[in-house]
């Protein structure tokens, strides 16, 4: 199972400092990938911000990516780019920087658009309080007609609860993204119980 923790700072006390610490417990836990999603903060903020984090997770499994903010990533020497679904295209990215580039889909069509990405992040797929407004919801049925569609590996975002790993492991999918699954202080633990249960579907009968 790939594990993208996706950042949202405004979830603390302390802001910053505690989204630091929430860092080097993923890192320590042995998180795939961070989506740095802090699309409030101006470029120099947030570059800065990123390049905090780049360095705890350095010399580690992790990989660091910039939600959407090419000259961003670029610039803080992160390791890609995520793009939105109404951002530049995934080759014009390639193009700028020789690293990672992901792209969110909420459909297959946009999921053959997005031909080239190296990751996909789907959704959103069950309803979830960060985006209460969501009216179409691709449940597992949508996710999976996504995963038929792509060679790239799909990760299911909106809604993901350990209850319901299962489910998004038997459409295919690669893994999942979360903010508020990985918010947890005992997140080794949590990140151990998520592979289990996400793995399980998967190992032969």
């Amino acid at each position: 199972m790939i594990a993208c923790l996706v950042t949202d700072r405004r979830r603390f006390v302390r802001p910053v400092p505690d989204l630091l610490d929430q860092m080097r417990r993923a890192v320590d836990a042995g998180i795939d990938l961070v989506q740095v999603r802090e699309h409030d903060l101006e470029a120099a903020n947030l570059t800065d911000l990123v390049q905090q984090i780049l360095a705890i997770a350095r010399g580690s499994g992790t990989r660091i990516v910039v939600n959407d903010r090419l000259d961003v990533a670029i610039a803080a020497g992160a390791e890609g780019v995520h793009l939105r679904h109404d951002s530049v295209s995934v080759a014009e990215a390639h193009s700028l920087a020789p690293f990672l580039v992901g792209r969110s889909v909420h459909d297959v069509a946009a999921a053959k658009a997005a031909a080239g990405a190296d990751y996909l992040i789907a959704g959103t797929v069950f309803a979830t309080p960060s985006k209460p407004d969501a009216t179409r919801l691709l449940g597992v049925d949508g996710l999976g007609a996504i995963v038929a569609t792509t060679s790239a590996p799909v990760l299911a975002i909106g809604g993901v609860t350990l209850d319901r790993l299962g489910a998004i492991a038997a459409t295919g999918a690669a893994g999942i993204a979360a903010i508020g699954l990985f918010s947890a202080m005992q997140l080794p633990d949590l990140l151990r119980e998520a592979r289990r249960r996400f793995d399980s579907p998967r190992s032969p009968s």
